[in-house]
């Protein structure tokens, strides 16, 4: 399909955080026309990036449906308008343990029908954890059934919809999400992209070869390209130096009394990615917003002696190394980027949606 008629494709991102979805959906060629986010230090990133696409600092809840037609004159009813849905998914992720402080981000998905219902795209899009299936107060049968009765199917079972692994979509990281594609156009066989053969591995993304200088632990890197990485304690450098390269674990260093913690005594098959190294020939773990720091997950360079920079996490959620995060703090960069929908898998849905 040529370039000219990609761009009859537009979208709105809602929950866009700093761009990853629209960037990936802007880098198929499709126009995205504004991103929503309650956060209102996202919106630089977001804009800065992703010029001609208008951030929306608002509160779903409280954003009238017939906002986009007021602004932007976006029509009811285009079959060549995407509605993007990337709910903010704490309460029903595995790592969250109170889920009282997240019970705000149960219903967003419902939130986001609102504007499904008004608007009715020809396509809808969602990307959520695993948990929004296997959660026994999911909203996401509701949601299911809303988008039959507007026509998105004849049944539930016409939504494509799927977990899948993240690392067999061009993404250097293994990340289990929820997706989801829907359409009210007749005579479209829908279909999530095809995973490719084999996952894709760390060495891929960062490390010399692809542009990522070795530095210290604590570097830090003025310059847009934001190579920079925690400060780590004496007795922090010293585990990761007894930690074996490409790939080692906390049980390297666990019989060291120096340098055990007493949190892990006697519980060597517990938390045991903590204060690991990644592996060059595997996918990344999962990257969160806490990739900063090699007590929160396995979240150490391969060869290095420091946890991954700012960077070389932004690279992992293949954003582009052009991507600037417009921030002083390395730890809300690090929530931009920890949160984002990878760009290579939100490429890949809209190259999808083109081919149909």
């Amino acid at each position: 399909m040529s370039d000219i008629a990609k761009q009859r494709f537009t979208a709105i991102d809602f929950f866009c955080g700093g761009g990853g979805m629209t960037c990936g959906l802007r880098q198929s060629g499709i126009d995205v026309i504004a991103g929503v986010d309650f956060d209102p230090t996202v919106g630089e990133t977001y804009e800065f990036n992703n010029p001609g696409s208008k951030f929306i600092n608002s509160d779903i809840n409280l954003l009238p449906e017939s906002y986009f037609e007021d602004k932007f004159g976006v029509q009811r009813d285009d079959d060549n308008l995407i509605l993007v849905g990337c709910s903010p998914c704490q309460y029903y992720s595995i790592i969250n343990t109170d889920r009282t402080k997240s019970l705000k981000t149960k219903d967003l998905l419902m939130s986001f029908a609102r504007f499904i219902e008004y608007y009715r795209p020809g396509y809808v899009l969602v990307e959520n954890v695993p948990g929004i299936v296997t959660n026994k107060y999911s909203v996401l049968p509701e949601f299911l059934n809303k988008l039959v009765s507007l026509g998105y199917g004849e049944t539930v079972d016409d939504i494509k919809r799927d977990v899948i692994d993240l690392s067999y979509y061009g993404v250097p990281q293994s990340r289990r999400r929820f997706s989801l594609i829907a359409t009210r156009l007749p005579g479209i066989s829908l279909c999530l992209p095809k995973p490719d053969a084999e996952q894709r591995r760390l060495r891929s993304c960062i490390g010399v070869t692809n542009g990522f200088p070795s530095i210290e632990a604590g570097h830090r890197d003025s310059s847009d390209f934001n190579h920079s990485c925690a400060c780590l304690s004496d007795v922090g450098k010293q585990r990761m130096i007894r930690t074996h390269k490409n790939g080692g674990s906390r049980l390297d260093w666990a019989n060291d009394p120096q340098l055990q913690l007493a949190c892990y005594e006697g519980k060597d098959d517990s938390f045991t990615d903590n204060y690991g190294r990644m592996s060059w020939d595997k996918p990344a773990p999962t990257i969160t917003t806490k990739f900063l720091s090699i007590s929160n997950g396995r979240f150490g360079h391969p060869d290095e002696d420091r946890a991954i920079s700012v960077r070389e996490g932004a690279a992992i959620q293949t954003f582009p190394n052009t991507y600037v995060f417009k921030t002083t703090s390395m730890g809300n960069a690090a929530k931009i980027i920890g949160n984002a929908v990878p760009c290579e898998y939100a490429r890949r849905l809209g190259h999808l949606i083109q081919s149909f």
